[in-house]
């Protein structure tokens, strides 16, 4: 029997040149996280596995597979700040997930000026035109349907502080376009970018 869907079982392979999964499910917006260690070291380092959860209070969280040094650097000190990744600062942001020691400053390896947060102790990205500041709500370790631990963490936190460029609010409501976030397709090097004319609006139906 032919048909025009290609169904799969992840479990026994998907059968495709290139697993479609963070492609299906995407594009997405980054966790551009930074902390910092207990000893004062700062960290920077973008995840594809980010969104927001809640209103009241205001939850944001990421994913990282494997035990990074952002997850350690919040678990020990419950903070963290989260940074618009934006078109122009897309080279910054690259430079910031490089594979390296525990002990490099990605502000500085990216060029990148740390900011004093308001409210908790970690700086954010200066460059950028929003950022969050955020205390530990939850970590969690992700579990298959089974029961099985895997290797990815789930990290949550509160939004306490929120900074936003005055030159992105008109009539008091944030302009998402123009802030050119970018976004995470599902390729090793896939990104997508927004922009006005791809806006439209939908309101729900009245009950």
């Amino acid at each position: 029997m032919t048909t025009d869907i290609h169904f799969y079982e992840p479990s026994a392979g998907h059968g495709l040149a290139h697993d479609p999964f963070n492609a299906l499910v995407a594009p997405r917006p980054i966790g551009w996280i930074s902390s910092r260690s207990r000893d004062g070291v700062l960290n920077l380092a973008p995840y594809s596995f980010f969104n927001a959860f809640n209103y009241k209070p205001p939850l944001v969280g990421f994913a990282s597979i494997g035990y990074k040094d952002s997850v350690r650097n919040i678990e020990e000190t419950g903070e963290f700040g989260w940074n618009l990744a934006t078109r122009p600062l897309a080279e910054a942001m690259n430079q910031s997930c490089a594979a390296v020691g525990p002990e490099v400053d990605e502000f500085q390896l990216a060029g990148l000026t740390p900011e004093p947060s308001r409210v908790i102790g970690v700086p954010r990205v200066k460059e950028t035109p929003v950022s969050f500041e955020c205390r530990l709500s939850q970590i969690l370790r992700l579990t298959g349907a089974d029961g099985t631990e895997t290797d990815t963490w789930m990290v949550f936190g509160e939004v306490v502080g929120v900074h936003i460029a005055r030159h992105l609010l008109k009539d008091g409501v944030y302009q998402t376009a123009d802030a050119e976030p970018i976004l995470r397709g599902g390729g090793p090097a896939d990104y997508f970018g927004i922009s006005p004319d791809t806006f439209f609006q939908m309101y729900r139906p009245k009950s």
